[in-house]
């Protein structure tokens, strides 16, 4: 998993907290020597990821990346990951290879050669085409939506923290066991594309999507 909460320095944490509240795109990876790097991509429209010096991202540590290996391409307001037949181990967007190029959304996990990179754009608007074909394929169980629903509701609620909510209150609110709310969250993070994100990213980015995507709507939040 790229960028574990456990292994991030208070240092870390805060300045990628920082650069998500600036709300650019930029990509977030771990160096050869372990360090975190932050790599903004700013408005230019081509950034190419490889191991040659040539590259605006170089992996030079990496012997799985291939010398130019994959292209990040600002098409309007979408950013791409493309992969044209240029690397010799293929790229990866949340665990799947990559032929050509695939649309990329907020924290979306990339992989080349051995590097995870995350994907970061919080000031992106999600495309409804996506958005739409996402919510069409994710089917829930009833005790699923269920959780979906309780973990999403304190995000509206008047005088709310403006976050998720957590196993225990999700259990109390549902009369579940903490560890049949623990099964569902997993569930739901598969089935919502995010297994592979950070783990203090995780909820949030759940909750987002279920509700861009229209899986929770603000009708049942407020039931």
């Amino acid at each position: 998993m790229p960028l574990p909460p456990y292994s991030l320095t208070p240092a870390e944490l805060g300045s990628l907290l920082e650069a998500e509240r600036g709300g650019a795109a930029f990509v977030a990876y771990r160096d050869g020597a372990g360090d975190l790097r932050l790599a903004p991509l700013g408005t230019v429209s081509s950034v190419t990821i490889g191991r040659g010096r040539q590259n605006d991202l170089e992996l030079g540590w990496d012997a799985e990346v291939s010398r130019t290996h994959a292209q990040l391409l600002l098409i309007g307001e979408e950013w791409m990951l493309v992969d044209d037949g240029l690397s010799r181990n293929g790229s990866f967007v949340n665990g799947e290879r990559i032929q050509g190029r695939r649309r990329l959304v907020d924290g979306d996990v990339l992989r080349v050669g051995r590097t995870s990179l995350v994907f970061r754009a919080p000031g992106l608007t999600p495309d409804s085409t996506a958005v739409g074909e996402l919510a069409a394929h994710v089917k829930l169980t009833e005790g699923e939506r269920r959780v979906l629903v309780a973990l999403c509701r304190p995000l509206f609620a008047p005088g709310g923290a403006g976050m998720p909510a957590g196993n225990r209150e999700i259990a109390g609110e549902l009369h579940l066991t903490s560890d049949g709310v623990k099964t569902h969250i997993r569930s739901l993070f598969a089935k919502l594309g995010i297994e592979d994100l950070p783990q203090y990213r995780k909820r949030t980015e759940l909750a987002r999507r279920a509700i861009e995507t229209g899986l929770v709507t603000r009708h049942e939040l407020g039931a």
